[in-house]
């Protein structure tokens, strides 16, 4: 099997301008001074310049305005992306904005496209999905118990929803909840689009974590209430009771993204600490002169080669034979990703020591971010369950008591095996 990620000219000449547009038009964003209306009429431009280059919402097909590009592609442009919070949303690839389209483009209905996806992609509506639940363990899902029940031509939601990615801002939801309590665990959930100013739906509050207690200008983790919602019944998204496999089919190349904005950001923290250990000098030599800090950069180094070449190999895969063939490959780079971005930022503050510490440099928000990424779509130690169980699916135990690798018993038979042989070298001496 030969393994393909290379890509033609024309897309590298892509990448060059988008690493070149992201440094010198995106990073200024994270640390201008400005009211909220002032800030986005500057993305608004930065937006028309993307789609000028023809770079804009890529993850979606020509039909609905994106590229077509496959996951390799879209890898590769995210890793670019990921340097820069800010990035996304300029380059109309944001989370959950983009998850939640590819959603709507490949399970929604003629009607619901022309409500919901068409403006999102223009940006004149924003969205959020609205899944995990503070009664019940985001790792397993089958527990959800946010209900929805079909009465009339009305669906009326009930619920507690907290973690709503970007809910206090969002002008619609995409709601998992139960439809079917009586059917297979796999089969009771459905996806719901509400909008924002249903009655009943109560925005409580942006919750407070370790990455500050909101986002700027209203972006973060909502907690929502669902109180005797009213929708029509035609906002159901998909068949009732495929929410799972939806929300499959979101989050497999979702993953892919993730992970690959990590490594941008991790490439960052890396460039940072390069530049201070040339910078930076102690006991009579640079930082980058003793063997520690030497030992970082080299790690750091080979960890973020590692984790780009998987999640590319990860991606080659869903180009090439579908998601859910990348299953095992995706958990890998998943809690593997996680790990290499935070230790790189952690190395990268070291170095920079009390500075690194302090808000002076974006180092500290980024380690803060990076304490998530162990959390986003799924906990690290659901994948690395998931990764054993499809590898030992692979394997059979040796009978007996001994391994198979027992070289006394592997002795025995070799013995047997090359027993005339061995006889024929003896009599012919």
């Amino acid at each position: 099997m030969t393994w393909d990620f290379s890509t033609e000219p024309e897309f590298e000449a892509k990448l060059e301008w988008m690493r070149d547009f992201v440094r010198d038009e995106v990073y200024p964003l994270e640390v201008l001074d400005a009211d909220e209306a002032g800030f986005m009429r500057i993305v608004r431009s930065l937006q028309t310049e993307v789609k000028r280059q023809q770079l804009w919402a890529t993850h979606l097909p020509p039909e609905l305005g994106g590229q077509g590009y496959g996951q390799v592609k879209l890898g590769l442009m995210h890793e670019i992306e990921g340097a820069s919070v800010w990035a996304p949303i300029v380059f109309g690839n944001q989370a959950p904005d983009s998850g939640n389209s590819e959603i709507l483009a490949h399970f929604g209905t003629p009607a619901q496209k022309e409500r919901w996806l068409h403006p999102l992609l223009e940006g004149r509506l924003r969205s959020a999905f609205s899944m995990t639940e503070p009664d019940n363990a985001g790792s397993d899902p089958t527990l959800l118990s946010t209900a929805a029940v079909l009465k009339g031509n009305e669906w009326v939601i009930n619920g507690h929803k907290w973690f709503t990615s970007n809910g206090m801002i969002a002008d619609f939801l995409i709601a998992m909840v139960v439809t079917d309590p009586d059917a297979g665990p796999y089969e009771r959930a459905s996806m719901i689009i509400v909008p924002a100013d249903a009655p009943g739906l109560r925005k409580v509050r942006n919750i407070p974590t370790m990455a500050g207690e909101h986002e700027r200008f209203g972006y973060g983790h909502a907690e929502i209430l669902y109180e005797d919602v009213r929708v029509p019944a035609e906002n159901l998204l998909g068949k009732r009771g495929a929410g799972f496999l939806i929300a499959q089919a979101r989050l497999g190349p979702g993953r892919i993204h993730h992970c690959m904005r990590w490594l941008g950001q991790a490439r960052r923290a890396f460039d940072m600490l390069c530049e201070r250990a040339l910078q930076r000098e102690a006991f009579g030599k640079k930082l980058a002169s003793h063997e520690t800090v030497q030992n970082w950069i080299a790690d750091s180094a080979a960890e973020m080669q590692a984790a780009r070449l998987m999640t590319l190999h990860a991606a080659w895969i869903i180009d090439t034979q579908g998601a859910a063939a990348a299953r095992r490959e995706i958990s890998l780079i998943k809690f593997f990703g996680a790990k290499v971005l935070h230790d790189v930022i952690d190395r990268a503050i070291q170095v920079h020591g009390s500075l690194g510490y302090s808000a002076d440099l974006p180092l500290e928000e980024m380690y803060r971010h990076a304490r998530a990424a162990r959390m986003y779509d799924g906990p690290d130690e659901v994948h690395r369950v998931s990764v054993a169980r499809q590898i030992l699916a692979g394997y059979q135990a040796p009978e007996g008591m001994w391994p198979r690798e027992h070289v006394p018993t592997r002795r025995g038979a070799a013995k047997l095996k090359f027993a005339a042989l061995l006889e024929a070298a003896t009599t012919d001496v």
